[in-house]
């Protein structure tokens, strides 16, 4: 990360930089040269704000395409201004030629590069701009659908860049973004806590330390994205190594086939199918913007080739129809109301939290889980509390998504496989009953995508 000396578009003027950089921010710098995409995950005080800021600008610096566009994205346009503007401000004076626009928070560079600051809580602000960078800095309190539906388009003409950065908040967006640039082409990750900066001397450290408590000190300074987080079923070090676990095929093959199925209620949800035999869950299938006849063509269809022994499919909005013409077919499926009495146990509000509960426990047990980063954060993402009448409830999906996280789709469909115990139940007779005498023919179908 050279600061010292950065070349303009013209190759025959420097500008010196002030700035120098610790060690961790030049790999990083390397890593972000290297990859499209990168997430940083860095302790408090390790100068997340500031290495942005110089990205940033050297990169608007060295940018050769006309009217380079680069942008920095605070949870709140206040907080952008508050953390960041000062310091885009004192970098840029050092650059001739520089001007900066108060009204705007923006500063356009001689090359004609501009670095603007936007909050995530404004995202019409970024509706229609393009992006040859940007920084999303906290991403933890921002809403999914400011990277989704958002900037990720903004980057795609230009096939800009986007660093992430932020220190752990549970588990959301941030802890999502960066369980998958761990695995994907193009994505990298970098976590560093507190004891791998050397930014903080030992004494200040430890002073944090006693006055902290525990979560907070694993949070804040140790990265730990499980870390504030106890009141969760699914603990993410949990799931994480269920994601790690297999079983060879002669394993489970004896084992009882269960199929849970949960029906999207909005026009953003997805339906999943989500098979599961023994210890293992399969990997899901999801749709989205079917009808219930074309959802329960797939549906029928899975049915046919994987041959279950239950099925039991979420009855709330489109699932009532989708159950009621599944058994007009002649499959015996199940509906399962999650809102519904517990059936297994006083201990649980409602059957919802109870079959949450119930592969909780089959996970801790020794569960095979996908590695579907999409699950994983499902899973952990809901909280659970008590009733007055001391019994455990598990957080809507209406409240998840009031503090900005995706409906658990995923997560509901598997929880649901187990909604009763299930035995071997001969349905690969009935359903060979039902090809061979019920009238039922291919066009009742809609093939399925291997």
């Amino acid at each position: 990360m050279n600061v010292e000396a950065l070349p303009f578009e013209s190759g025959t003027e420097t500008v010196a930089l002030p700035f120098t950089p610790f060690e961790h921010q030049r790999s990083a710098h390397a890593l972000r040269l290297q990859h499209r995409f990168l997430v940083l995950v860095y302790h408090r005080r390790a100068g997340k704000t500031v290495f942005a800021i110089m990205e940033l600008l050297l990169a608007a610096l060295e940018c050769t395409r006309e009217r380079g566009r680069f942008g920095y994205v605070a949870p709140m346009l206040k907080q952008a201004k508050g953390t960041c503007w000062d310091y885009l401000k004192h970098h840029s004076r050092s650059i001739p030629g520089c001007e900066t626009n108060e009204a705007e928070l923006q500063v356009t560079l001689p090359n004609g590069s501009k670095i603007r600051l936007f909050g995530a809580d404004n995202p019409d602000s970024m509706r229609g701009l393009y992006f040859d960078g940007v920084v999303l800095d906290e991403v933890a309190q921002m809403k999914p659908e400011v990277w989704g539906e958002i900037l990720r388009p903004a980057l795609a003409d230009r096939q800009g860049w986007a660093i992430f950065i932020g220190t752990p908040k549970g588990v959301n967006l941030f802890s999502e973004l960066y369980y998958r640039a761990l695995e994907e082409p193009g994505w990298a990750a970098d976590l560093r806590r507190v004891s791998d900066t050397g930014v903080l001397s030992s004494a200040e450290i430890e002073q944090a330390r006693r006055e902290m408590t525990p979560a907070q000190f694993a949070q804040e300074f140790d990265c730990d994205f499980a870390a504030s987080v106890d009141n969760v079923l699914f603990p993410l070090p949990m799931v994480l190594e269920a994601t790690k676990r297999s079983l060879q095929a002669h394993q489970y093959v004896d084992e009882v086939k269960v199929l849970g199925v949960d029906v999207a209620r909005f026009g953003g949800d997805r339906s999943v199918l989500f098979p599961r035999q023994g210890q293992v869950a399969f990997v899901p299938k999801t749709f989205r913007g079917l009808d219930t006849m074309q959802l329960v063509g797939h549906i029928a269809e899975f049915i046919r080739k994987w041959d279950p022994d239950a099925v039991f499919v979420d009855v709330t909005g489109m699932g009532a129809g989708v159950v009621d013409r599944l058994r007009q077919l002649g499959f015996p499926v199940i509906g399962v109301d999650f809102g519904s009495r517990a059936t297994k146990s006083e201990a649980y509000l409602n059957k919802r939290v109870e079959m949450w509960a119930s592969a909780a426990e089959w996970v801790k047990n020794g569960g095979c889980l996908p590695n579907d980063q999409g699950l994983i954060s499902e899973l952990t993402a809901p909280t659970y509390s008590f009733s007055p009448d001391n019994r455990m409830k598990l957080e809507s999906k209406d409240d998840m998504k009031a503090r900005g996280l995706p409906s658990p789709d995923l997560a509901d469909a598997l929880c649901i496989s187990f909604a009763q115990p299930v035995a071997h139940r001969g349905i690969r007779g009935q359903l060979e009953r039902i090809r061979s005498g019920a009238g039922i023919s291919a066009n009742d179908y809609n093939p399925m995508e291997d």
